[in-house]
C-alpha cells in the first residue's frame, strides 16, 4: 500500500496540527491502535493531573506500552483524543480515548509534572489517516482468528465485528487478541495494513499449530 503525491501533501499538512510535545501514559499489557477506542479508569494522582490537563487543553494524549523487565516503554505509541469523560464520586476518571495516528518517541522532555512528556514525530504514519484500507483479502485471517478466539474462550461477537470497516478490523484484532505484549507491539509497529495482516496471520497461525502439536493432532 502506498500514497499518492498529492495525499503525502495532504496528510503531511494534517499531521502538523497534532502536537510534537505530547503528554504519555505508558502502561504494560495494554495496547492500541489508530482507529479503535480504549475505554480507561484514571485513578493514580499523576494521570488524573494529566488527564484533566489533557481535556482542558486539546483532548491529546500519548498511550506507550511500557516494557515489562524494565521502566524502559517502547518507541512507538498511538495518539488518541479524549472523546468521552465521566467523573466519579470517588475521584476516579472513566475516558474514552479514540486512536488517530501512531508516532515514533524521540526523547523525553523535562518537565515538573507529575506525568511525563516526550517530543514525538509521526513521520512514516500517514496511513493511519486513510479513511479506508487498500484491497487485501482478510478471509483467511478471519477464519484463524474465529477458531484462535474459540481456543482460547473468548466471544465476540463476529456478526456486528463484520460491520465494522476493514482497518478497523484488523486493528482490533490486533488490540484483543491474546497473543504477547510483544507482538502486539510488532503489529503496532508494523507500517502497512497488510503488513499487518500477514503479522498477525502468522502469529495466530503459531499458536494453533502448537495447540495441535500438543494435542498431537498435527497430520
Amino acid at each position: 500500500m502506498s500514497l499518492s503525491i498529492v495525499e503525502k501533501f495532504y496528510y503531511n499538512n494534517r499531521m502538523k496540527n497534532f502536537p510534537i510535545i505530547i503528554p504519555i501514559f505508558p502502561l504494560s499489557g495494554v495496547i492500541y491502535f489508530p482507529k479503535t477506542n480504549l475505554p480507561l479508569n484514571i485513578f493514580e494522582e499523576r494521570y488524573l493531573s494529566l488527564v484533566n490537563d489533557t481535556y482542558k487543553k486539546d483532548k491529546l494524549m500519548g498511550m506507550v506500552q511500557s516494557q515489562r523487565t524494565s521502566n524502559k516503554i517502547y518507541n512507538v505509541g498511538c495518539l488518541g483524543k479524549i472523546s468521552d469523560l465521566q467523573k466519579s464520586e470517588d475521584g476516579r476518571i472513566l475516558i474514552n480515548l479514540t486512536g488517530i495516528t501512531r508516532f515514533k518517541i524521540l526523547h523525553e522532555v523535562e518537565n515538573k509534572k507529575l506525568y511525563r512528556e516526550f517530543k514525538v514525530d509521526y513521520k512514516g504514519y500517514e496511513l493511519d489517516l486513510k479513511k479506508t484500507a487498500d484491497n487485501y483479502s482478510t478471509e483467511s485471517l478471519m477464519d484463524k482468528a474465529k477458531i484462535f478466539f474459540k481456543r482460547n474462550g473468548l466471544l465476540l461477537n463476529w456478526k456486528e465485528f463484520e460491520k465494522l470497516d476493514e482497518v478497523q478490523k484488523i486493528n482490533t484484532l490486533s488490540m484483543i487478541s491474546p497473543v504477547t505484549n510483544e507482538e502486539k507491539q510488532k503489529l503496532l509497529e508494523s507500517l502497512t495494513n497488510k503488513d499487518k495482516i500477514d503479522t498477525l496471520e502468522n502469529i495466530i497461525s503459531f499458536y494453533l499449530h502448537e495447540t495441535n502439536y500438543n494435542n498431537k493432532t498435527v497430520q
